[in-house]
C-alpha cells in the first residue's frame, strides 16, 4: 500500500474510559505513520490522549463523570438530553478551537455529535469509531422503535427530538436525529466481531470491523501473579456502576476461601473497602487496577460485560462469569454466553454460592480452551489499530481523489 501524504486529522471524544481507551491504538498508530492528529477530549483524558503523540485539544463537558455517575438519572430520556445538552455547549466552543486548523478528515466516538456537525460544516468526511456494537439491516423496527416509543409518547420525549432535529437543521443537517446518530457515513468497529449481534445482517459497505485495538498499555502499570497463586481471578464492575458492596462481599466470601485461588477485586471510587469487611490474604481489594495486565495473568474474570471488558476477556482468552449493570451489557453478556465462554447472572442471581459454581464449571470446561482458540483466530484477522489506519487512509485518499476530479 503507498503511504498516505500526512494529514491533519481531528479525533472527538467524551470523557468516559470506555469510549476513549479504544481509539488510542488508532490514534497512536496513525501518529506514528506520519499524520498530525488534533484529540478534542475533556481535560480528565488529556494527559493519556498526549501519550500517543497527538495534541489534546481540552474543552469543558456537562456530562456527569465517574464522580458522579448518579447524574446520568434512571431513564433513557434522561441519558440522551445529557448527551444532547453537551452537544449544543460544545459546538461552538470546539468550532472556535479548530478555526484556522481545520481538518482533513474528522474521526469521532458514536457520542460526539458535534464532531458530525463540524465535519460537515468543513465539508471533510467523518469516520465513527465504534467502541461497541452498531446497527444491522433492521435494528430500527426490531431494537431501536420498541426502545424509544415510550420515551416518545411523552411530552418530554417528543421536546428532546424537536430540539435535535431543530440543532441539525440549524447546523444544515436535515436528518432525523435517530439516522444522524446510529447510522453513520462510515464507521470502524473497534470490538470483534464476534460481540456484534447480527453481524450477517450489518452493511460492510459502511462499518468496517477491525477488532480489539489495545496495545501493551505499558503506561497504565503492571502487576505481578504471586507465586503460591493457583489461580487468578479478577473481578471488575468497571468504572461506572461499581456502588455494589454487597455484591462484592458475596465475591469475598465465594473465592477468598477458595483453595489455590487468589482474587483480584476492583471495586472502583464509589464503596469503601472497609464496607467489605475482615478480608482473607488471597485477596487483594483495590480502587482501580490495570486490568489487561491481570486479565493477561488471569484464570477467570468475573465482569460487568462492558464493551471494553468483553474484549479484554476474549483477547487474552479468559473464562467470564458476566454481570451487567447497564446498557449495552447485557447485549454483551448475551454474546459471551452464546460463544461458549461464559456464564451470565443477574445482579440478583450473584450470590457467593452461584458465583463459585460459575467460576468453577468455566474454568473446569475441557471445551473452554478450544472456543477461545477458533475466536481468537478471527480475531487475528481482523487487523486491529494498523488495519483501522489503512482505512483512515484510505478514506483520506478517497477525499482528496474526489476533490481533484
Amino acid at each position: 500500500m503507498t503511504p498516505a501524504a500526512p494529514a491533519h486529522l481531528a479525533m472527538f471524544s467524551i470523557a468516559a474510559a470506555g469510549h476513549v481507551h479504544p481509539s488510542l491504538e488508532v490514534v497512536r498508530e496513525l501518529v506514528r505513520r506520519g499524520h498530525r492528529v488534533s484529540y478534542a477530549i475533556p481535560a480528565p483524558f488529556a494527559d493519556l490522549v498526549a501519550a500517543t503523540g497527538a495534541r489534546p485539544v481540552v474543552h469543558p463537558s456537562t456530562l456527569p463523570t465517574d464522580q458522579d455517575p448518579e447524574r446520568w438519572g434512571t431513564e433513557l430520556i434522561d441519558h440522551l438530553e445529557l448527551f444532547l445538552d453537551d452537544a449544543i455547549q460544545a459546538l461552538p466552543r470546539l468550532a472556535d478551537a479548530f478555526a484556522g486548523d481545520e481538518p482533513d478528515l474528522v474521526l469521532h466516538d458514536i457520542t460526539s455529535y458535534p464532531a458530525r456537525v463540524l465535519a460537515h460544516r468543513w465539508g471533510v468526511p467523518a469516520v465513527s469509531l465504534s467502541p461497541n456494537l452498531v446497527a444491522w439491516e433492521g435494528y430500527e423496527e426490531e431494537v431501536g422503535e420498541p426502545a424509544l416509543a415510550p420515551m416518545r409518547a411523552t411530552d418530554r420525549g417528543r421536546a428532546y427530538d424537536d430540539r435535535f432535529t431543530a440543532w441539525l437543521a440549524a447546523n444544515g443537517i436535515h436528518r432525523h436525529p435517530d439516522a444522524f446518530v446510529g447510522r453513520p457515513r462510515r464507521s470502524l468497529v473497534l470490538i470483534p466481531e464476534a460481540l456484534q449481534p447480527h453481524a450477517d445482517r450489518v452493511d460492510r459497505s459502511v462499518h468496517s470491523f477491525v477488532g480489539s485495538c489495545q496495545g501493551e498499555r505499558a503506561g497504565q502499570g503492571t502487576w505481578e501473579r504471586p507465586a503460591d497463586a493457583g489461580k487468578v481471578l479478577l473481578v471488575s464492575l468497571g468504572s461506572a456502576f461499581t456502588k455494589q458492596p454487597a455484591f462484592y462481599r458475596a465475591c469475598v466470601e465465594a473465592f477468598g476461601d477458595l483453595p489455590g485461588w487468589h482474587t483480584v477485586l476492583s471495586v472502583g471510587r464509589h464503596v469503601d473497602p472497609a464496607e467489605l469487611g475482615a478480608v482473607p490474604p488471597s485477596v487483594e481489594v483495590h480502587r482501580w487496577v490495570p486490568q489487561l495486565a491481570v486479565l493477561r495473568q488471569a484464570d477467570a474474570f468475573v465482569t460487568h460485560a462492558g464493551a471494553g471488558g468483553s474484549q479484554e476477556g476474549l483477547a487474552t482468552g479468559t473464562p467470564m462469569v458476566a454481570v451487567p449493570q447497564a446498557v449495552d451489557q447485557f447485549g454483551n453478556a448475551d454474546m459471551l454466553v452464546g460463544l461458549g465462554v461464559a456464564r451470565r447472572l443477574s445482579t440478583e442471581e450473584a450470590t457467593a454460592e452461584r458465583l463459585r459454581e460459575a467460576v468453577l464449571s468455566l474454568v473446569g470446561d475441557p471445551e473452554v480452551p478450544a472456543r477461545f482458540e477458533r475466536i481468537l483466530r478471527g480475531m487475528a484477522r481482523e487487523g486491529g489499530a494498523p488495519r483501522a489506519a489503512d482505512l483512515v487512509e484510505a478514506e483520506l485518499a478517497d477525499h482528496a481523489a474526489g476533490s481533484a476530479a
